[in-house]
Order: C-alpha cells, then structure tokens, then sequence
C-alpha cells in the first residue's frame, strides 16, 4: 500500500508557512493538488521547450499595438 501524500505536504505547508490545514475543504483541495503533480510529472519529458514558443510570439504579434 502506498503511503498518503497528505500528511507529509501538510506538514510541509505547516513548517513553511506556520499555516495548519484549517479544515476538510483544505485538505480536499490538497488532495487536488497531489493529483494535479501527479499529472504533470506524466508529462514530463513528452513537451519539448520549442514546441511552445513560436505560437505565443505568434499570438503577442497578433495583439501587438500598431502605434507601438
């Protein structure tokens, strides 16, 4: 079984913050939280930096000021 990675991010958050978890909606949304890492750790190493750029300088062109 694998241990929860709850208890150890709140006592981070409690150690860097002195921010207890203050009541089940906070640990519900931790609880997000470590899905969400979870999610981006699987797509570590698949998004190539370059992918990306050429599109948003794309866009900020697109939304340029003309008189600028």
């Amino acid at each position: 079984m694998k241990p929860d990675p709850i208890p150890p991010s709140m006592e981070a958050i409690r150690l860097w913050s002195g921010v207890e978890c203050p009541n089940e909606a906070a640990r519900l949304g931790l609880a997000d939280h470590i899905g969400l890492l979870k999610e981006l750790a699987a797509l570590r190493g698949t998004i190539a930096f370059e992918d990306e750029p050429s599109s948003f300088e794309a866009a900020l062109r697109a939304e340029q000021e003309k008189d600028a």
